[in-house]
Formats: structure tokens, sequence, C-alpha cells
């Protein structure tokens, strides 16, 4: 299992041409593995080049954004002398190292860093975004006359368009993302191996499925031609393990992580390994149920996946194109009346938080649930203009593509009963741990999915059961939804236990 924070990455956000009309719909869960410590982020570093493993630590020069605030400025005053109406500019840096150890020994450890460059340029309604990370002699000039001359003969689009300068974020405030203290490959080693050998001494537990950790930095500048110029830097250290125990067709295993973007926020590697070997032993000889419909309770490692959907389905390219099906619902009663789930990417030390968005645009904390009912859709400039509305301040790039919504830090607020208070007068349900593959379809709002977990009898949790499916509809999911008071912000999307009444156990 390879979970190095800071992976090369060419672009994040946005992979068709018209990223107005992209499905950013998201998937927060797969069996076994944890989700990706990035999640959606604004920007992170895209390392062009990689260099063998090494214990030298970032340099002082990656937190010098000067030289790339003066390269994005360049390439949109280029643009605008090779024609262009209107320009931005996205130059991205990181440096990332990441160890994995399995047996007490380091099976693998990469360490990679670079610079690359996004441009994209409008001629009237046409636009286009074109990336590099050479610009070295006239490269500059190059590449702001390609984009210009690809723009020129793109097709008319009304609604792109950079965001109006009225909009622009003009406070940045400190949320303190940065952790400057930049571990060392010997120390990543020694945090991987201490959190194998807490798994390997849990009773039950047969062997590793490998220990990983990681660090990394990315920082980004946005220069735009209206005037607005802001940039970041962000840290990011992780932490993973996987335990197996049984053996042969009889074999469990599960898994547990930490992510944060400062170290000190980490849980240690002795719990993080324990936890990963006790979840491991517990899931040892499964049982298969009949199918039946019964309450479900999802733990907070799979709870956030609700949202997740939700999130998906109410991101404005899926609005304007018309594919999905909370399309007719805005200001409609989703949930309960106590219900509420917030985006906030100014959260101090968030894992996705930012001051502004891909377009420049101030951000602010947002309530997409509010008692219950659904008050907004995620929108960047060009989906708000095909609705209609108003940017919400969402919107998401990497260097190769144009900008497109997504979400930030989310959270479904806890509500008061105690988990165990949750589940007391369940007499057969099924407690949820770990989901399977992405069978949610966002037009219909049809919910199918694998699921592992343990069955709850007389409101305890009992065995562990494997090989299911739950399956009902997302509006009777939401309708539904009761949270507990177990909240806890450890990831980008997080949600406190949650009981769902009547969905479908396929079983046997």
């Amino acid at each position: 299992m390879k979970f190095f924070g800071f992976r090369r990455l060419k672009m994040l956000e946005g992979r068709v041409n018209r990223a107005h009309l992209r499905d950013s719909s998201i998937c927060l869960q797969a069996s076994f593995n944890p989700p990706s410590i990035l999640g959606i982020l604004f920007v992170i570093a895209s390392p062009s080049a990689a260099s063998p493993a090494s214990s030298k630590p970032a340099t002082s020069d990656l937190f010098d954004q000067s030289a790339l605030s003066t390269l994005a400025q360049r390439l949109v005053e280029a643009a605008k002398s090779a024609g262009a109406d209107a320009a931005d500019a996205v130059a991205v840096r990181g440096v990332s190292q990441g160890v994995e150890v399995r047996d007490g020994r380091v099976e693998e450890s990469e360490r990679s860093e670079g610079d690359d460059v996004g441009l994209r340029v409008l001629v009237g309604q046409r636009q286009a975004v074109v990336s590099t990370n050479d610009v070295s002699g006239d490269g500059v000039a190059k590449l702001a006359e390609r984009a210009v001359a690809m723009a020129r003969v793109a097709p008319d689009d009304k609604y792109v368009g950079l965001a109006d300068p009225s909009l622009l974020a003009r406070d940045f405030p400190d949320l303190d993302l940065l952790d400057s203290n930049v571990p060392s490959t010997a120390e990543l080693e020694r945090r991987a191996c201490e959190a194998e050998a807490a798994a390997l001494a849990v009773k039950g537990v047969t062997k590793s499925g490998g220990a990983s950790a990681s660090t990394g930095i990315g920082g980004m500048v946005l220069v735009t031609s209206t005037g607005f110029q802001g940039s970041y830097l962000r840290s990011s250290q992780s932490l993973a393990m996987t335990a197996i125990s049984g053996d042969g067709t009889a074999m469990e295993r599960d898994y547990d992580y930490t992510t944060a973007p400062h170290a000190s926020d980490l849980a240690s590697p002795e719990s993080v390994g324990r936890k990963a070997g006790e979840r491991t032993v517990a899931r040892a000889n499964p049982r298969k149920v009949e199918t039946c419909k019964v309450p479900v309770v999802f733990d907070p490692r799979v709870s956030g996946s609700l949202v997740g959907h939700l999130v998906g389905a109410v991101n404005g390219a899926s609005i304007a194109r018309k594919t999905s099906f909370l399309k007719d619902r805005l200001g409609a009663q989703l949930f309960a009346n106590h219900i509420r789930i917030v985006d906030d990417p100014l959260r101090v030390r968030g894992l996705r938080s930012q001051t502004f968005d891909a377009e420049g645009v101030k951000v602010k904390k947002l309530a997409i649930i509010d008692d219950g009912v659904l008050t907004t859709w995620l929108l960047d400039c060009a989906t708000a203009r095909e609705l209609g509305l108003t940017t919400t301040g969402h919107a998401h790039r990497g260097v190769s593509s144009s900008p497109s919504p997504g979400p930030y830090n989310l959270h479904l607020e806890a509500g008061e009963p105690a988990p165990a208070k949750l589940m007391s007068d369940i007499r057969a349900g099924f407690y949820v741990t770990d989901l399977i593959g992405s069978g949610v379809n966002g037009v219909t709002g049809d919910y199918s999915r694998g699921a592992s977990g343990f069955w709850i009898e007389n409101g305890k949790v009992t065995y562990p059961v494997s090989e299911v499916a739950i399956a009902g509809h997302l509006l009777e999911i939401f309708k539904s939804l009761a949270p507990a008071n177990d909240l806890e912000f450890r990831y980008g999307v997080n949600a406190p236990t949650v009981r769902i009444e009547g969905l479908t156990v396929g079983g046997r």
C-alpha cells in the first residue's frame, strides 16, 4: 500500500475542455485502503521530476515564493502582449518524500520535487489552457503565444471568463497550514517501523500489510490580469498501517491512518499500529447474514461518504448539466430539522483550507445543509454564469485545467446521543466499518455498495459480517439520517457515527 503524501500529479481538477460541465462527485472510502490524504485540494505541487531517495529535508528555497510570483506575472503579461483579452497563471512547486516499511525493513523510499506552470488565456469568449515545466530562455513568450493561438481557434463559450474583480479576495488570514519542520527520511522510517511493531504486537495479527509515512510541502501562486495575486504554502504529513490476521482464505485485513498539515496533530505511531491490529483481529471469522431490511449504522470512518454523495450531487457542474438527482431540490427539506452540513475553507490547520479559490475569489464558511434544508450549489464562475447565479468561491484547478467546482473542509455537525445510545433500540441491524466500490448513481440517487462490519443485536455490536451489500435511495437515506455526538476533525470530510433507517442488507 503506497501512501506517500504528495505524489506526482499533473492536474488535480478538471479533465474536460469545459470544466464547468465537469461532474465532481467524489467517492470517499474504499475497502481496506485509506482514502487519499490529498482529497480535493485547490492545487498542490505536481513535481516534474523525481530524484533518488534522500534524507535531505526541503531546502529553504522552497519557502520563498517570490520566483513563482515573478514567473506567473510574466506569463500573464506575455499573454496580454500576445493578444489575449484576459489571462491568469498558476505556478506550483513542491517537495515530497515517503517511505514504505514491511517486516521492519524499508521496501521503498522516494523523494520528488519540481515546478510546473499553467496559463489560461481568453480571446473574446474563447479559452485555452496550456502548461509546462520548462520556461527557460524565451519559454514564457512561446507558451503565451501558443495559448493565444489555441484560444483563437477554440469554439465560443459564453460562460468562460475571469472572476468579477469585486469578488476577489483582499485579505489573507493565517490559517497555520505550514509546518516548516520537515522530517528526515530517518524520522519517517522510525514512525513507520513503530506503527508496524505496534500492530504486530496485537494478539491475533499474523503479518504486516505494510506501514508508510510521508511528508510534503506544496506551494502555489495565482496571478490574474484583473490585478489579483495570491499565494500559499501547505504542508502534509501522514502515517498509515495495514495489518493482516489469519492465514490462507481466512485472512482478514484492516488499517488505520493519520494525516495532518502539522506533525504535532498526527496520532502517535503506536496508536495507528494498535488500532490497525485491533480492527483486523475483530474482523476474524466473519459471518454472512440473510437478506433483510434493517437500521444501518455507519462508523465515522465511512459516514463521511454520505456527505460526499450529497456534495457530488450539489456540484454546480452536475446541476448545469442536469445530471444530478437534486437538480430541482434547491431550498427543499432533505434532512431532519437539526441537520447541518458545513463546508469551511477557513478552518485553521484544515487539510483543505485556503483563503481564496482557483479564480482568486474570496472563500467563506458555508452551510450547504442548514436545519435540513439544501441552501446552495457549489459554484465556480462559469457554472454560476450558466445557472444565472453568483460563484460561491468553490473553483479548483490544476496547471493543466480550467477551473471547476469542488468542496473544501466538509463536516456533518454532531448530534446529541452517544453512539451507544444511537443504536440502543436496534434489535437487529448492521454496523458498517468498510464500504466497497462506488455503486451510487448520481443521476437517479440510487445507492448500492458492498460493505463489511458487524451485526447489531439488541443494541450491541456482536459478530463480524462480510460479503454483503447495502442498498437504498439517497433521498430516503438523507431523510432518516441521525448523527451521534462523536464528531472528530481528522480528515477532509468528517462526520460522526450516523444511523440510517430501513436500508436493504443483501446477504445470502
